[in-house]
């Protein structure tokens, strides 16, 4: 089960070159139910995740490159690149996105819990703006589908 809330960022916090990051590559397969596959760094798989906001099931298969690659070949929408940077919060990860290509200027912090009562009472740093957690606007599958940032309406 993932229970994660997201954020929009429109200030990046400070030190952050500091941070440990991952480069990420995706698309989907299928957006209902979202089936998608990953690129992160050097590591391939493919995700199962069920309808949900705040909570929801999510599987992850590891794939070969190439598998990930012949699968990319049959992905529908936009391929998402994202630069993601961990940042150490209180007990927790926050997953910066700083989103790439026609996605540029979009910033998404998530954060994960161990249950919806622990992600209900979490109080982000002073430079986490809008909670999206509650629209599907922000899900990756539902990006993949539009035709630029500006869709958004950020």
């Amino acid at each position: 089960m993932e229970i994660e809330r997201k954020f929009l960022i429109t200030s990046l916090p400070d030190n952050l070159e500091l941070c440990r990051f991952h480069l990420i590559e995706q698309a989907y397969l299928c957006t209902e139910p979202v089936v998608r596959i990953r690129k992160e760094d050097d590591t391939y798989y493919l995700t199962y995740k069920s309808k949900g906001l705040l909570s929801r099931e999510e599987y992850n298969l590891p794939l070969t490159a190439e598998s990930y690659s012949h699968l990319l070949e049959k992905a529908d929408g936009n391929i998402i690149t994202k630069k993601r940077y961990l940042i150490p919060y209180e007990n927790y990860t926050i997953e910066l996105d700083i989103f790439e290509g026609i996605f540029k200027g979009l910033i998404i912090a998530e954060v994960e819990f161990n249950s919806e009562d622990e992600a209900n009472s979490f109080s982000g740093p002073e430079w986490f703006g809008e909670d999206v957690t509650f629209s599907s606007k922000y899900h990756n599958s539902t990006l993949s589908k539009l035709q630029n940032i500006s869709e958004l309406k950020i």
